[in-house]
């Protein structure tokens, strides 16, 4: 278990062995429904399934009324609110009423977002739905991420000796845009994609390294396997995932937590990227900021050294 993973709601088996239990305090309660919903099965991921397609219904539902639109029980919705780490269903109504009262506010959205897109839907209505989808999903991920996370490792970023950082798939193409960011200021980064390339980085790292790796769901072996072998060697591992109980967050010593909101032909893997993309911008800024007069020095060499080949307009 990672040290930020006990600060950011760590989940752990209830006592009937059933499903996983953590506190509603985990970052936001609707990410905390998403981020279970893989792990629950049967009648709990039809109530799971029902709170994420209609919140505001299930806030406004008697515990009744929600057990008939998912086809379950009231004792099932018990259930799981407690796996959620409520005391009941009331307990439940009340954090999400006030999350979804929250949080639709400030983004002004009108737009169903678990409705799902059609192919004969009107590209304005698309657009709408995939800009609401990710707001929501970054203002999810706002309220998952540990800041002293964040610090903690922007400090061992600013200290290390070298940083490598794995990914397979898109999670790769995210970890390539957080080395391009930390070499052009400076910071002795490397990306790696291939299992085998990253594992020989990773047995030459120590405990003057840092490793980083990404992967929305956590559970990708490549990237777990890569990540324990860096630890192992004594490098500070840091991992970017949206599951605090994964096999990745179990390997990491500093847990960096996201939210997605998937759509159709966005699943989770694509939705998440900019929600990753936010987290290492801001983990990219706090490690500029830390080192900032070695920072912007070396931004002004490398944006002089491309300056010739900008056109003259752009010049």
């Amino acid at each position: 278990m990672t040290e930020a993973a006990a600060g950011t709601g760590a989940v752990t088996a209830d006592p009937a062995g059933e499903v996983p239990v953590g506190g509603p305090s985990a970052g936001g309660i609707l990410a905390r429904v998403r981020s279970l919903s893989p792990d629950l099965t049967g009648a709990l991921r039809r109530v799971a399934d029902q709170v994420i397609a209609d919140p505001a219904g299930a806030a406004r539902a008697t515990i009744v009324e929600l057990a008939e639109r998912s086809g379950t029980s009231p004792a099932t919705v018990t259930r799981f609110c407690r796996a959620l780490g409520f005391d009941g269903y009331a307990d439940l109504r009340l954090g999400i009423a006030a999350e979804t009262g929250l949080a639709a506010r400030p983004a002004g959205w009108t737009v169903d977002i678990g409705r799902q897109i059609q192919p004969g839907d009107p590209l304005e209505q698309v657009l709408n739905q995939i800009m609401a989808a990710d707001t929501q999903a970054m203002h999810e991920t706002a309220a998952r991420l540990d800041l002293r996370c964040v610090q903690r490792a922007a400090q061992a970023i600013t200290q290390a000796r070298r940083v490598d950082i794995y990914g397979a798939s898109s999670s790769a193409l995210v970890g390539a845009e957080l080395q391009f960011c930390l070499h052009r200021i400076g910071v002795a980064v490397w990306s790696w994609r291939d299992v085998h390339d990253g594992l020989a980085s990773a047995a030459t790292l120590d405990n003057r390294d840092v490793a980083l790796g990404v992967s929305h769901t956590g559970q990708t072996r490549e990237t777990i396997e890569i990540l324990a072998e860096a630890g192992s060697r004594g490098a500070t591992t840091v991992a970017l995932t949206s599951d605090s109980t994964s096999g990745l967050a179990e390997v990491a010593d500093i847990l960096l937590l996201t939210a997605a909101q998937a759509t159709p032909f966005r699943p989770d893997a694509l939705s998440a990227r900019h929600p990753q993309l936010v987290v290492l911008d801001l983990l990219y800024i706090a490690v500029a900021q830390q080192l900032h007069d070695r920072a912007d020095a070396a931004f002004q060499m490398t944006a002089r050294a491309v300056h010739a080949h900008r056109s003259a307009r752009g010049r």
